[in-house]
């Protein structure tokens, strides 16, 4: 059981890129003046003069001299690496999970240090589930958030601050720390009670309070990023406070212009929206989303709400150029069931055709879409399952796979969602960090 950890351990401190060779051969000079130094005094004592018969035994004077010397040396090499083992362990204890095998971890580490660049656009539940999904296999991972909000807790920041809302934000950011699920227990936890506080979720005030702190909500979630040790970065994409509305089309074929991201899908049920945009419209979009897309090796639009969460990224101009420009596979993980009030009788193809209608670009060329589809309906009312397309359509390339979470079947297991895109990624580009 020994053999193995010793193996990746002396594998991991000698990697290239660790940036520790240079100071272990240094040491490695020291230890060896240091035995030199020592091996001078035990050679003047031994001829100064005679000693005890035992000495001789002591001292394996019976033996030749060079098979002394390579039993010393391996003795030697032995203990070196047994204390080298040890004080890794011991080092590296305080940042592993108990009884976890060390070497791996750390070497698992290195691994997600040198995966694939990838970014994730969306917002809402949809994004943390892709998000959770992909971190075991890469830390550079950036998602590019929505910043329309405009419902509960991020609502109200929004309107008292003039904060982008921090909902979203908070979502991902507890998705990609190292420590999840105490920092999504946390972030998710909202006042029952309190005069100001009551409906809010602490997380929501804790990007509040580090706009405070930084002086901005965008160096307040820069902040957040390190602070919270995420495997990745959560960025806007834009700064500006946009507000999104929709034209929707009754049975009759009545126009109604609806405002505001919370509204859309409670006004929207029953009619078929037309399309959405941004007031204003044509918002910069955050310099450093567009260099993240830019070096991307692939980039990933949803899953989640697609008319409120994801199109609403793709309605910044420079965001959409970016990914036409970009040289990344580009995927689109499309919904397991409808929204009622957005994507009402919905296939995988409307939901394709509705992106490329808003971006004015061709941007996704693969699909990823779930094959397992439920003979029950799904259990939330008003919803469906997204069938896949009742004939082929020209394109883009769909590839399938069994998505559900079992606990919640109109939702994406991350776990599937994660192996199946990385999968695919391996096929299109070849091993990644071989």
């Amino acid at each position: 059981m020994r053999r193995p950890f010793l193996f990746r351990s002396l594998r991991l401190w000698l990697t290239p890129g660790i940036h520790i060779k240079r100071w272990l051969v240094l040491l490695l000079v020291g230890i060896t003046m240091i035995s030199l130094g020592l091996a001078y005094l035990l050679r003047a004592l031994y001829l100064a003069g005679p000693y005890p018969p035992f000495f001789y035994w002591l001292t394996l004077q019976f033996l030749p001299h060079a098979v002394r010397a390579a039993l010393f040396g391996l003795t030697g090499v032995g203990i070196t690496i047994w204390a080298f083992v040890k004080l890794s362990e011991s080092l590296l204890e305080p940042f592993t999970k108990p009884g976890a095998d060390v070497a791996a971890q750390v070497y698992w580490h290195r691994r997600r240090q040198q995966g694939p660049r990838i970014v994730c656009i969306g917002g809402g539940t949809g994004m943390p589930s892709v998000l959770r999904g992909l971190k075991p296999y890469t830390a550079n991972i950036t998602a590019i958030v929505t910043v329309a909000d405009d419902g509960g807790s991020s609502g109200r920041l929004r309107r008292e601050m003039g904060l982008l809302p921090p909902g979203d934000f908070r979502n991902n950011l507890a998705a990609l720390s190292e420590a999840e699920e105490i920092t999504r227990r946390l972030f998710q936890y909202r006042f029952p009670a309190g005069t100001g506080l009551k409906g809010h979720a602490f997380g929501n005030l804790y990007l509040a309070a580090m706009a405070g702190v930084t002086g901005s909500f965008e160096q307040g979630l820069l902040m957040s990023n390190r602070v919270l040790a995420v495997r990745g970065l959560v960025l806007p994409s834009t700064l500006a406070l946009v507000q999104l509305v929709a034209d929707v089309e009754d049975e009759e074929g009545r126009i109604q212009r609806i405002r505001g991201e919370s509204l859309i899908p409670k006004l929207g049920r029953g009619r078929r929206i037309r399309r959405v945009y941004l007031e204003p419209d044509n918002p910069p979009a955050y310099p450093e989303s567009i260099k993240a897309i830019l070096n991307a090796d692939m980039i990933i639009a949803g899953p989640g709400s697609l008319y409120t969460s994801v199109i609403p990224n793709l309605l910044v101009p420079e965001i959409a150029e970016a990914i036409a420009a970009s040289r990344a596979l580009k995927i689109y993980v499309c919904n397991i069931a409808t929204q009622p009030g957005e994507t009402d009788g919905y296939d995988v193809h409307d939901h394709l055709m509705a992106l490329e209608a808003h971006a004015n670009h061709k941007l996704f060329h693969y699909v990823l879409a779930n094959d397992r589809i439920p003979h029950r309906p799904p259990p939330r009312e008003g919803s469906e399952w997204v069938a896949l397309p009742r004939k082929h359509h020209g394109g883009y390339r769909l590839f399938t796979a069994d998505l559900q979470d079992r606990e919640q079947p109109w939702r994406h297991d991350p776990e599937k969602m994660g192996r199946a895109l990385m999968e695919f990624f391996q096929r299109q580009r070849g091993e990644w960090n071989t």
